[in-house]
């Protein structure tokens, strides 16, 4: 099966106005909901025809709904990190350091980090 002609022409549509439009596939997605906080959040990992990714997270409580959409590109140890409006580029090692330290885990306990390292990197292949 060619991955290639999986690809369609997709819009997520973005609070911040710049809606992201590309050519990709849908590569995983997950959702949950919060009762403490009355909030259905829904995540999704695209792979466009470009080998990069876009990451789109609807959050939903009530009436209220709030859509934000990420792209990541990967240039050889960098990732560039572009929301529709600003840029921002880390080198991958400090990216994971960040997300260990967002999430409060460390380095030598969290297979779900490696799980996410590897999903990146799968994606990029």
């Amino acid at each position: 099966m060619n991955a290639q002609r999986d690809m369609d022409d997709i819009c997520l549509k973005h609070d911040n106005g710049c809606d992201f439009t590309f050519r990709g596939r849908l590569f995983s997605e997950c959702s949950w909901y919060d009762e403490a906080l009355g909030m259905f959040t829904r995540q999704k990992l695209y792979v466009t025809d470009q080998n990069e990714q876009v990451y789109y997270i609807v959050r939903s409580c009530g009436h209220e709904r709030t859509r934000h959409a990420y792209k990541l590109t990967m240039h050889d140890d960098t990732c560039i990190i572009h929301n529709g409006v600003t840029e921002i580029s880390l080198k991958f090692d400090l990216l994971m350091l960040a997300v260990r330290g967002l999430c409060g885990l460390d380095a030598g306990a969290t297979p779900s980090l490696t799980m996410v390292e590897e999903m990146l990197k799968a994606a990029n292949a």
